[in-house]
């Protein structure tokens, strides 16, 4: 069953940051992508949405084949945290009202598949290695938008 659960995480995940990077499966595209991150303050948004959707649709790819799951758990950990920073914290638990209780199913669900085939402290190793990514990339952005001139 754990397999079932890998296979449908990780497509999920393909077609997620597909939807980022191609605008497929009703997504918006790059641009679009790129100019809400940039109204989160995730400078430059292309880039990091170039780098949110290749890590979401390519972790998912990893994910769903088993071969590396921690590496898997890592990249897709990484923009789950970043949202629940950016976005869902702020709106509470409740993904009713945009809070971030989804994204805590999917990262038990990540731990679970990883603990189980891969060990605990492979588990825990990747949750960390996708937070303190979301660290780096959410303070480079705050940089990136700090020394950007006004009106640009």
């Amino acid at each position: 069953m754990l397999s079932l659960l890998r296979l449908i995480l990780g497509a999920l995940f393909v077609g997620h940051g597909t939807q980022k990077l191609f605008g497929w499966f009703g997504g918006k595209g790059l641009e679009s992508t790129g100019q809400f991150f940039e109204s989160l303050g995730l400078a430059p948004g292309h880039r990091n949405a170039v780098a949110s959707g290749a890590a979401e649709a390519a972790g998912g790819a990893v994910l769903a084949t088993g071969l590396a799951n921690p590496l898997a758990v890592a990249a897709i950990s990484g923009t789950m945290f970043t949202a629940i920073r950016h976005v869902q914290l702020e709106k509470g638990v409740w993904v009713s009202d945009g809070g971030f209780e989804y994204s805590l199913v999917i990262f038990a669900a990540l731990a679970a598949i990883t603990a189980e085939e891969d060990g605990a402290g492979w588990a825990l190793t990747a949750l960390a290695a996708g937070a303190a990514g979301s660290a780096i990339a959410s303070e480079l952005g705050r940089r990136e938008s700090a020394a950007e001139p006004p009106g640009v």
